[in-house]
């Protein structure tokens, strides 16, 4: 059997609910005719009599009763759906990682909800994990440039470069005043157990006398970052993500002119090929390239 039309079948789910036609036709914006004759096609349909009728109106018969809470059930679910997809149409998933996030993404979100409030942004502030940028789960990511084992079919649009040189508490400074073999003297501050960044640093300036391992770790950047403005050590700081620091003179840089990039490369935001150009996801990549946190960043040093 094929299906009954749908405007039948709503006729009838809105006309068993209010127990009368009448009440089905207002809300359905018909007349009460129209909602008798639909019911009278659905009837004719599965050859069932559906409703009771007399003079005091309707009521169901065994099989309205039977076939009502199905309906009713059914067009619940349709439009839970309807309202699901919608709802992702609208929304954006971002993940940045926590620093990132707090230091550089999250101060400027707003100007963005602003500019779009058709667009629902959830940004989750994590960190990839063992598979990486999962894109079941998030249309969007910032994340670095040059990841290894990155599938072939994630876009990569270079924001940002991260550039790296080691910062101190103004205390600190004589300490360092014989250049950067002195920082053999101080406690290095690491922002994950990798120690990558200290390891790029002093490789790339050939800086021998530093062991790289040595030192505190932390959980993160900004851990590690607090620590240098209490004096505990030498973080190597992010010249963007620690420009606060910088600027205020929490922190100081006791060889400016040693600043390098790393072989991970840029912030970049990444994201699957085939939503590239989403609308939202388009929206995303056009602000947050003329976004305020895009502007007066430092140059990558030569």
């Amino acid at each position: 059997m094929r299906l009954p039309p749908l405007n039948s079948l709503r006729a009838f789910e809105a006309a068993a609910r209010h127990e009368g036609f009448i009440a089905a036709a207002e809300e359905l914006f018909v007349t009460r005719g129209a909602i008798s004759r639909q019911v009278k096609i659905l009837e004719d349909h599965i050859g069932v009599q559906l409703f009771h009728r007399n003079a005091r109106g309707v009521a169901l018969t065994e099989a309205g009763r039977r076939l009502y809470p199905v309906l009713t059930e059914a067009f619940a679910k349709m439009l839970q759906e309807v309202e699901r997809i919608a709802a992702d149409a609208s929304e954006l998933r971002v993940i940045c990682p926590p620093t990132l996030s707090l230091r550089w993404l999250l101060p400027q979100l707003e100007q963005f909800r602003i500019a779009h409030p058709e667009i629902t942004l959830r940004l989750a502030t994590d960190f990839y994990g063992s598979k990486g940028f999962e894109r079941s789960e998030y249309d969007l990511g910032i994340s670095l440039e040059n990841i290894p084992g990155r599938p072939a079919d994630i876009e990569v649009m270079p924001l940002f470069g991260m550039i790296l040189s080691p910062a101190c508490a103004p205390s600190l400074l004589p300490a360092l005043a014989d250049g950067p073999a002195a920082l053999a003297g101080l406690r290095l501050l690491h922002e994950t157990p990798r120690r990558q960044d200290w390891h790029t640093w002093l490789q790339h300036f050939g800086v021998e006398a530093v062991d790289p391992d040595s030192g505190e770790v932390f959980p993160n950047l900004d851990m590690a970052t607090r620590a240098a403005v209490i004096g505990t050590g030498v973080v190597m700081a992010d010249l963007v993500l620690c420009r606060d620091e910088l600027e205020r003179g929490d922190l100081v840089l006791p060889f400016p002119d040693m600043a390098c990039t790393t072989p991970q490369g840029s912030y970049a935001l990444i994201g699957e090929r085939q939503k590239w150009n989403d609308p939202k996801v388009a929206a995303f990549r056009e602000w947050l390239l003329n976004s305020p946190g895009m502007a007066a960043l430092p140059a990558l040093p030569k």
